[in-house]
């Protein structure tokens, strides 16, 4: 294991912060974190998995708050649970052996769609917390959202929150900030599901992971309080702020800086 200078782990440690007040907003928290790993020369598997350890820390704040304040029902997601984690294990169990250099072309076009659907999508009502009733019963919607998902956050993971409270606002029609509590849920499944196989592989820093998670906790703690105390007014703009330059830096990196 490499050991980094402190100057190095306080500046991760502040990337960290920052990545995790805007996943716990709105997703692609892992946008800053996974460069950061990759710039300090780590091997990619091993800048994936050291990711995992830390995300967990915040997807797992992100969800308890949103559980605590009945912005999610776990009972009406069961299926959701259960794809998602399937997911995550097949995406891991992939990584070694899958070509990325597809996903990479595409992965802007599909953040760039997200920011799209967002500006036009018109949401419903944003004062109305309740969970539709009767729990959403979309059983196919369920398991081919879980699974793709699950499988996407296996593979790569940036951008995955945002993807779940996009895909879920227009299969569900619930509102964003609803859509966010379940991302966020979901979000914690396939990172921690993605994490123990990464461990079980051998892939991870423990040391960055545990200091990056450490700061990724406390910047989701103090986002996702943020975004319920504030709502839609607050997460609709960081959301489409934060999609849009990802969008636009990986159309970069993928089709310009190769060239």
């Amino acid at each position: 294991m490499e050991l980094f200078e402190p100057s190095v782990l306080a500046v991760l440690a502040l990337v960290a912060f920052a990545a995790g007040f805007i996943d716990a907003v709105a997703g692609g928290g892992g946008m800053l974190t996974v460069p950061a790993l990759l710039s300090l020369g780590l091997p990619p598997h091993i800048a994936l998995g050291t990711n995992k350890l830390a995300a967990t820390f915040a997807s797992s704040t992100a969800a308890l708050t949103y559980y605590r304040k009945r912005l999610f029902k776990p009972r009406c997601w069961k299926r959701a649970f259960a794809s998602t984690l399937t997911g995550a294990i097949l995406g891991t169990l992939a990584v070694d052996l899958m070509a990325t250099e597809w996903l990479e072309k595409i992965l802007p076009l599909v953040i760039l769609a997200a920011a799209i659907y967002t500006i036009w999508h018109k949401t419903p009502n944003t004062t109305d917390n309740a969970t539709p009733q009767p729990c959403p019963t979309l059983n196919k919607k369920q398991y081919i959202q879980g699974l793709s998902l699950g499988f996407y956050d296996g593979v790569a993971g940036p951008g995955t929150g945002a993807f779940w409270t996009v895909s879920s606002m227009a299969l569900y029609r619930l509102n964003i900030l609803l859509a966010s509590g379940l991302a966020k849920a979901m979000n914690f499944t396939s990172n921690f599901t993605s994490l123990v196989t990464f461990a079980l592989l051998g892939h991870i820093d423990w040391v960055l992971g545990l200091t990056m998670g450490v700061c990724l906790m406390a910047g989701a703690f103090v986002g996702a309080h943020s975004a319920i105390r504030f709502g839609a007014t607050f997460i609709r703009p960081v959301f489409v702020t934060v999609v849009s330059i990802l969008a636009v830096k990986l159309a970069y990196e993928a089709w310009f800086v190769s060239l």
